[in-house]
């Protein structure tokens, strides 16, 4: 009898003493940056929507000036876009959005909702424009040398048609994100978490 009633009041002791040090709950507020550094390879040529992304935290999640969330922590996300560069027309696109977060310090998993973070492709106008001109120019030099005004004409065209060739059967750029590249985002709703 008296084991039982030491063993009620030891549990009593535990149950009372893990209430008063149970783990603090912070909210993190809507807007919060999120610096992430990539642990995924991505890209607009390489990826398809639905592919799992992964990072870790750059720096903690602080609130009032306390570490919610120590840097380290995981956040997972998926691609929800990824777009090949046309030939001619349509540059490369990347969109990916965060929805969950690991803390590197208890282990917990928490639901998170971020603003999609999305990179274009830098435009090849002035390149292509500089492919089709450049032979254009070099064969009007070389027609006039040998045919005058007309094989300038004639030369012309023709290094044109050969320079606009390449520049159809060549994409533009894509997006493309290694692994250690550094992407910011921000919560779009709160989250709660246990310091």
């Amino acid at each position: 009898m008296t084991t039982r009633l030491m063993t009620v009041c030891t549990v009593f002791m535990l149950v009372a003493g893990a209430s008063a040090t149970a783990a603090e709950r912070i909210t993190i507020p809507a807007g919060t940056t999120l610096r992430i550094r990539l642990e995924s390879n991505v890209g607009s040529d390489t990826s398809r929507p639905r592919d799992r992304v992964l990072g870790r935290l750059v720096e903690p999640l602080t609130v009032d000036g306390r570490a919610a969330v120590p840097s380290g922590s995981r956040v997972t996300g998926r691609v929800v876009e990824a777009v090949e560069s046309g030939r001619v027309k349509g540059r490369g696109r990347l969109s990916l959005r965060f929805s969950s977060l690991t803390s590197s310090r208890t282990d917990n998993t928490y639901p998170i909702e971020t603003r999609t973070w999305t990179k274009i492709a830098p435009a090849t106008k002035k390149k292509d424009a500089a492919t089709i001109g450049l032979p254009a120019a070099g064969g009007a030099v070389v027609g006039a040398l040998v045919g005058g005004g007309k094989g300038a004409a004639i030369g012309a065209a023709a290094g044109g048609g050969a320079g606009t060739a390449v520049v159809l059967s060549t994409r533009g750029k894509e997006v493309r994100l290694g692994e250690g590249a550094l992407l910011v985002v921000r919560l779009t709703e709160p989250v709660t978490v246990e310091r």
